[in-house]
């Protein structure tokens, strides 16, 4: 396995960040960058002049990862050649948020084959309930098979999202990517690091991903005054204050971020279901925390992505802990780096919604505030 990238800002063009030569030779492509600039079909063109041989996978984002750094209004390319490794790349459309289960269960089914190693979703991020998606990929595919990926972002605007497979992506797109073959090593892993605070509190009134009651109370109004004067600012604001989620006493915490309110049905969507009968507690950042858990994810990736020194690191990031750190946040990215080793190509980007598997399980699950890290090697 090859990789080589390039990256695109505008004061500086196109630029190689490293050069293998691929060209024809690089099969798979992927390409994070803002929103603004994937509107523009000729960014997408001049990619594919550059990999014309390869399946080109894009999404928009709140933030791009490129080795140990965090750039805003860039695009950053990643083209691998895979040598032992076979590829299907797929996609399909979502007109609503309610078909995201079914639309789960068609991608699992289209990419089922033998020698089915791993997938890769890339979604996009405000059309979709993302929990829904992963429960509909769970249900169909091998439980031996994991499956990592993202939502696709907006920065903090929550305004649309894009995604594409080889053609300039655009809004309500699903892309999933089936790897097959025995040698293919991947390792994944996603952790969090943030505190809770505040009483826990029952879900009492929800349908899928919209939450309106806590403890018989308005959740939007809980929030509103959790935030003060900030609470103008929703929903990017609730970013500062995610829900963790437990299913029942035993579960592990399932962090939950806002994506849109609703001042009318007084109402907060999520990224993923919050079911009734549920118990949730509000979250807040601790700066140290959330670093030591990007640093905790890329350990869990070395448990199970073996030890080939030509490794591709893809770190998928919330946008929530992008506000958060601010200008701390290359450190997150660094404390990856520091693990995984400077031999390994790092590319990623800040999402609204993260995918990956417990470290114990190859079950998915929705994430959200999370550092989720997917690595690539060919035995």
């Amino acid at each position: 396995m090859k990789t080589e990238q390039r990256q695109w800002t505008a004061e500086g063009g196109w630029q190689e960040i490293k050069n293998e030569n691929l060209k024809d030779s690089a099969n798979l492509v992927l390409v994070f960058g803002s929103r603004t600039l994937l509107e523009d079909a000729s960014k997408y063109s001049e990619i594919k002049a550059f990999y014309p041989s390869a399946d080109i996978v894009l999404g928009s984002t709140s933030g791009e990862i490129m080795e140990d750094l965090v750039y805003d209004d860039s695009l950053a390319v990643t083209a691998i050649s895979f040598e032992k490794t076979k590829l299907r790349a797929i996609s399909m459309s979502i007109s609503d948020a309610k078909d995201s289960f079914d639309a789960g269960v068609q991608m699992a089914k289209k990419l089922e084959g033998e020698g089915l190693a791993h997938v890769f979703l890339l979604s996009d991020g405000l059309h979709v309930n993302g929990s829904e998606i992963v429960k509909g990929i769970n249900s169909a595919l091998d439980k031996d098979v994991p499956c990592t990926g993202g939502l696709a972002g907006d920065a903090a605007n929550f305004s649309k999202t894009l995604v594409g497979l080889n053609a300039a992506p655009s809004e309500m797109q699903i892309v999933a990517v089936g790897f097959y073959g025995a040698d293919l090593q991947v390792g994944y892993g996603s952790v969090g690091g943030w505190d809770n605070f505040g009483a826990e509190r029952l879900v009492t009134r929800s349908e899928g991903n919209v939450l309106y009651e806590l403890d018989g109370q308005s959740a939007l109004d809980l929030y509103k005054m959790y935030l003060g004067d900030k609470a103008a600012e929703l929903p990017g604001s609730a970013l500062l204050f995610p829900l963790g989620l437990k299913f029942d006493e035993d579960s592990d915490t399932i962090v939950r971020t806002v994506l849109a309110v609703d001042e009318e049905k007084n109402s907060m969507t999520f990224a993923g279901d919050i079911p009734e009968g549920c118990y949730v507690r509000l979250m807040k950042a601790n700066f140290d925390k959330l670093i030591e858990g990007a640093n905790l994810a890329a350990e869990h990736t070395t448990q199970k992505g073996g030890n080939s020194s030509d490794k591709l690191a893809l770190l998928i990031s919330c946008v929530g802990r992008k506000l958060i750190l601010g200008q701390r946040i290359d450190e997150e990215v660094e404390a990856v780096k520091e693990v995984l080793g400077d031999g390994v190509t790092i590319t990623g980007f800040y999402s609204y919604g993260e995918i990956s598997p417990v470290v114990e399980s190859a079950r998915c699950e929705l994430h959200n505030q999370t550092m989720t890290i997917t690595t690539f090697a060919e035995a």
